[in-house]
């Protein structure tokens, strides 16, 4: 009741701004710092800036679906971590195979969490270059028209395409841990969520939401493998440690006034590319960091959780001075790009079916040198904050998934809860 609530109040005002703001239209490739006067489509003429609210790297290609979802209209269900008055939405067709044609596209208030139906007088269409329809070539992405809407904090919003034509390859984010929807035909304007019966756990095209805001400062981008893309959260929950960390960044008193953007792909390394026999796994973080960090809107701090598939995945990366030099890679990088690092320590994972003496004296010699310094900015510990103090090498139990590798609930908010948020603090990169 209070989601609705809430959800209720954001229409009402956005019905109201509505109405007081006339003008010509706002194009997502306009200066972040101008904002002209504007109608429905337009950002509000007041101070702000824009940030990323919401992100999810593009992984692969989704697997079974090789010419797309021809006359289908996908609702991606996103969930924010700052609000703001208006919001433009990024596309992309990374791994397409053909070019994406979208001939509709719209935002929406989610009525309730998890759900397909949007919030009365919520829908708004998106734009491009003020045109209804775009086409984005392969291994492209596009960012909508900014529209006015104003769009709550830790809160579900909804993102629709439809392509009238098969695709191709559909770019997509494997382990969403959230229930997206499909409808057959053209239902990217619909509010009742009714025509939307298929459900997916995928993520499809869709990898960021921008929000302007003068509520939220900057972004801080968390680079990650499964344990930060969420993979063992409980579904629909939004129990991922990043989530946690919004919590706790939009409450705590003395908090940076931070969004927090999570671009944690499942299985991902630091130096090596997905192998062609799991290609979900993605990119090397190496070589994605431009596209999924560095580009992102308003990122001004980097926390990285990489190395643990470098040591456990085939072939086995056993040379820790290897990984440490692929996160020093990173962090200078990133410091050319003005954003402050704070890495964290490698968790435990003894118990896993793969887990040996020889992995696990990497993994520790790899903490050393990132507690001794050197490597990031800052150091979050998270080995020491999930770690079983009877056995130091396995996760707490009550931290434990149930794998041996990936955190509970439980486990992601003592991550989230172990971060300093003095540590995102500083006015420029230290010197390493």
């Amino acid at each position: 009741m209070g989601y609705a609530l809430l959800a209720g109040l954001a229409a009402v005002v956005v019905l109201v701004s509505s109405a007081v703001f006339v003008g010509a239209g706002f194009r997502g490739a306009a200066p972040d710092t101008t904002v002209p006067r504007g109608g429905e489509n337009a950002a509000p003429a007041s101070s702000g800036t824009w940030v990323g609210t919401w992100s999810a790297s593009p992984a692969s290609a989704e697997p079974n679906a090789p010419d797309g979802h021809p006359d289908a209209s996908l609702r991606n269900v996103v969930h924010t971590s700052v609000g703001g008055s208006a919001a433009r939405v990024r596309f992309s067709n990374l791994f397409g195979t053909r070019p994406l044609t979208i001939t509709h596209a719209t935002l929406a208030l989610a009525a309730e969490p998890s759900s397909p139906a949007a919030t009365p007088g919520s829908m708004r269409r998106l734009t491009f270059g003020d045109r209804n329809e775009v086409t984005i070539p392969v291994g492209s992405a596009v960012t909508s028209d900014a529209v006015r809407l104003n769009v709550p904090a830790a809160a579900d919003l909804l993102v629709t395409l439809y392509s009238p034509t098969g695709s191709g390859a559909v770019t997509h984010h494997p382990h969403a841990r959230q229930t997206s929807y499909l409808a057959r035909g053209d239902r990217a304007a619909d509010t009742t969520g009714a025509p939307y019966t298929e459900q997916t756990t995928y993520w499809r095209h869709v990898t960021a939401v921008d929000v302007w805001t003068n509520e939220t400062e900057a972004a801080v981008v968390a680079l990650g493998d499964s344990i930060t893309d969420g993979v063992t959260s409980s579904i629909g929950a939004n129990h991922r440690w990043t989530d946690f960390l919004a919590d706790r960044l939009r409450t705590e008193r003395g908090a940076p006034r931070y969004s927090v953007l999570n671009q944690g792909i499942s299985g991902n390394r630091i130096l090596l590319d997905a192998s062609p026999a799991d290609p979900r796994n993605g990119p090397s973080a190496l070589n994605r960091l431009e596209r999924d960090v560095l580009s992102g809107t308003g990122a001004k701090v980097l926390v990285v959780q990489l190395g643990i598939n470098d040591i456990l995945k085939t072939p086995h990366q056993t040379d820790p001075r290897r990984i440490v030099d692929g996160l020093e890679r990173i962090t200078q990088r990133a410091h050319r790009h003005g954003l402050r690092v704070v890495g964290a320590t490698l968790t435990p994972f003894g118990g896993h079916r793969k887990h040996n003496a020889r992995l696990e004296a990497v993994r520790q010699q790899v903490n050393e040198q990132i507690r001794r310094g050197g490597v990031f900015d800052a150091v979050v510990d998270f080995d020491a904050a999930l770690r079983d103090p009877a056995n130091p090498q396995r996760l707490l139990p009550v931290y434990d998934s149930g794998d041996r590798l990936h955190p509970s609930d439980s486990g992601f908010r003592a991550m989230a809860g172990a971060l300093d948020l003095n540590l995102l603090k500083g006015a420029s990169p230290a010197r390493l």
